[in-house]
């Protein structure tokens, strides 16, 4: 009888590691769904730390770096109290991406027409692969695009609002006023996009690009 017992304690401590690490993987999962909630609906979380580098509490704080990626390889910080260890994981994340949906000339400019949005796994994609159709409408593609390639940040500017040369409106604005006034631009610029701008007397002023156009300066 107590070598019965003696085996059945052992059994529970050659278990409880793996409990563990199930009870952590199950709150990895439930981490990565919520960051990942309106980007990804399906998350799985694979752990690849050894089991002797996990927390040792049940409900360890986890977090990541405010700039890091959420999918593929990550680190994980879980706390207990005043102990912090790295978790190795891999996350892999199934959600829509952008592609095109016909082939795209260089220097084109996308439509509705010209992508669309396809589902498969986001920690498969290259690196900044757009995941929103509203970061590529009207953007001019910088390359040729074939059909149902992903489409990634770097492949498109957006449509310039103003161009160098063009007249526009310059809007200062501080505490309570606003003034008007008019110039010449400098340089090409997008919507939110930075222009500088020549007035009649001659002076270079700064501002932003506006949706109409406008050059507002912020006093």
């Amino acid at each position: 009888m107590p070598a019965l017992k003696g085996t059945f304690a052992a059994a529970l401590l050659f278990l409880s590691p793996l409990a563990g690490a199930s009870d952590l993987n199950a709150q990895l999962s439930a981490f990565f769904a919520q960051r990942l909630a309106g980007f990804s609906d399906e998350v799985v979380v694979q752990v690849k730390s050894a089991a002797t580098l996990l927390p040792q509490c049940e409900q360890p704080a986890l977090s990541v770096q405010g700039n890091a990626k959420l999918w593929g390889n990550v680190n994980v910080l879980a706390q207990c109290g005043s102990e912090k260890r790295y978790i190795q994981v891999q996350v892999q994340a199934t959600g829509n991406y952008v592609v095109a949906a016909a082939p795209v000339a260089r220097g084109s400019t996308l439509s509705t027409r010209s992508v669309m949005l396809k589902r498969g796994r986001l920690d498969q994609l290259p690196p900044r692969t757009l995941l929103d159709l509203n970061q590529v409408q009207e953007a001019v593609s910088l390359r040729d695009l074939a059909v149902n390639q992903p489409i990634q940040q770097f492949m498109l500017r957006q449509s310039w609002r103003i161009k160098a040369g063009q007249r526009v409106q310059v809007i200062a604005s501080g505490d309570g006023f606003s003034v008007n006034s008019e110039g010449q631009a400098l340089n090409n610029a997008a919507i939110a996009q930075n222009a500088r701008v020549r007035m009649s007397s001659g002076q270079v002023v700064s501002g932003i690009v506006n949706a109409d156009g406008n050059v507002l300066i912020s006093l």
